[in-house]
């Protein structure tokens, strides 16, 4: 087989093609001992780890999967991460599921009399590292919890992790949007070779974007307070 064959094969299991991974960072991490992702490292190079690209790929196929047996506004998806705020707000738009961006008030899913409460079957968080009181209250309740996560990501208490760039705005764009696409294929509302109408730069993180959303959820929430 050739070198390009073999170049070929490899990048058939990526969702993507590799370079558009590299170009968003998605797949490099700092470099820290953490064993339980260690599985997922494809090389170290320096003080960076490399993931394999093509278990990101297997990993959120495998989140789709899993999310694709709930109802969409029963999957809660939560960042408290800057950078992670316009993906996961796009990727609720997009695939229907609730999202909470920035502080994660404590009882949100332990305290049914809180304002805000939310009652979930699945929570899918940015960073367990500073989406810890999400996990926690999930926990508490029960509910599956799937997280992106990066080699300083604390995983107890994650039953499904995908291993990416979690703290880089181009890397968290393309890992929701990936994750977007796929379940959006799972669910049927695309087809297996089908690309959806949005990029992944359109999940990607910017301020004045991001207060466009906030003010439509302002309006939403007063609208069904009336």
């Amino acid at each position: 087989m050739s070198a390009k064959k073999e170049r070929e094969g490899e990048e058939a299991p990526f969702l993507i093609p590799y370079d558009v991974f590299r170009e968003c960072a998605a797949h490099i991490a700092p470099s820290f001992r953490n064993q339980h992702l260690r599985k997922f490292v494809f090389r170290m190079i320096g003080g960076q780890v490399i993931f394999d690209v093509k278990k990101i790929s297997e990993r959120i196929r495998l989140a789709a999967k899993l999310l694709s047996h709930y109802p969409p506004e029963r999957i809660l998806v939560v960042s408290a991460r800057e950078y992670g705020k316009t993906p996961v707000l796009k990727f609720c738009e997009v695939t229907g599921a609730t999202p909470r961006v920035g502080r994660f008030p404590p009882g949100t899913l332990t305290n049914p009399a809180l304002p805000g409460h939310v009652e979930a079957d699945i929570v899918l968080v940015t960073d367990p590292r500073v989406d810890a009181q999400a996990i926690e209250e999930a926990r508490k309740m029960n509910i599956p919890v799937v997280a992106f996560c990066s080699m300083e990501s604390p995983v107890q208490n994650v039953d499904l992790i995908i291993p990416g760039n979690t703290k880089g705005r181009k890397s968290l764009a393309l890992l929701y949007w990936l994750l977007a696409r796929e379940l959006l294929r799972m669910r049927g509302e695309l087809s297996e070779d089908e690309e959806p109408s949005f990029t992944w730069r359109d999940f990607e993180h910017r301020e004045e974007e991001f207060e466009l959303f906030e003010e439509a959820a302002e309006e939403v929430s007063e609208v069904q307070e009336e």
